[in-house]
């Protein structure tokens, strides 16, 4: 914990305390005034700002950019081991977590594409009355292998005509951190330079005031499979 708490990235919320009592298990975050990611994407009662397109793109390359640093740059390297958009919350889980119980920067790789499918998609990771038995990943799989990628799209989105190539790019991307085989999936480095080669990682800042705890889309759900 005093490791993490002097970790210092624009990416990566502040931790700024840790309290251990009995069976409490408490974390101390700075204030982030629109609260958690999960909050904005999925309840727009208590949502105080609305995602555009260019707003959770920022998010996605700025959560990419601060995973980064925890796996490469950082003495030693840091899993994350809850990257999603509601800490503590299921449905981010590598299927080889089951077998192993063990974290890893290939792990955080997933679970940083289930964040970028609810960016895209504007639907929680798991939820009966849209997936019944299924789960995000498992329906979005779905709708690639039957050509129906364009349904994956939050409707919201659909106002950016133009940037309707991105959202492919931005899945493509997706796809190859939700492969189901460990070593098939990009590095975060790679994620980043993925972003880099669309002209997407630029130096403005992600979208402040958020918390967060990504060949053809075909052939990435088809590695997946």
């Amino acid at each position: 914990m005093e490791t993490i708490g002097k970790i210092k990235h624009r990416n990566l919320v502040p931790l700024l305390g840790y309290c251990k009592i009995g069976d409490e298990r408490l974390l101390v975050y700075e204030y982030m005034k629109h609260g958690s990611l999960d909050i904005v994407l999925h309840d727009k009662a208590k949502a105080s700002v609305k995602l555009d397109w260019a707003a959770r793109k920022k998010i996605a390359v700025g959560s990419a950019r601060g995973l980064a640093f925890l796996h490469h740059s950082c003495i030693p390297h840091i899993i994350h081991r809850d990257m999603n958009t509601l800490a503590g919350t299921p449905g981010y889980v590598p299927p080889e977590y089951y077998q192993s119980f063990r974290c890893t920067t290939k792990g955080d790789v997933y679970s940083y594409g289930v964040v970028l499918l609810e960016l895209l998609s504007g639907k929680k990771p798991i939820d009966p009355n849209q997936f019944g038995d299924n789960n995000l990943v498992g329906w979005v799989k779905q709708m690639v292998k039957e050509n129906r990628s364009s349904d994956i799209f939050d409707p919201t989105l659909s106002e950016t005509k133009s940037g309707e190539a991105e959202l492919y790019q931005y899945l493509k991307i997706a796809c190859e951190c939700l492969d189901d085989r460990p070593n098939r999936r990009p590095t975060m480095i790679q994620v980043m330079a993925m972003f880099k080669e669309l002209q997407l990682d630029s130096d403005s800042d992600v979208l402040d005031g958020f918390s967060i705890n990504s060949s053809t889309i075909d052939e990435s759900a088809e590695k997946s499979t």
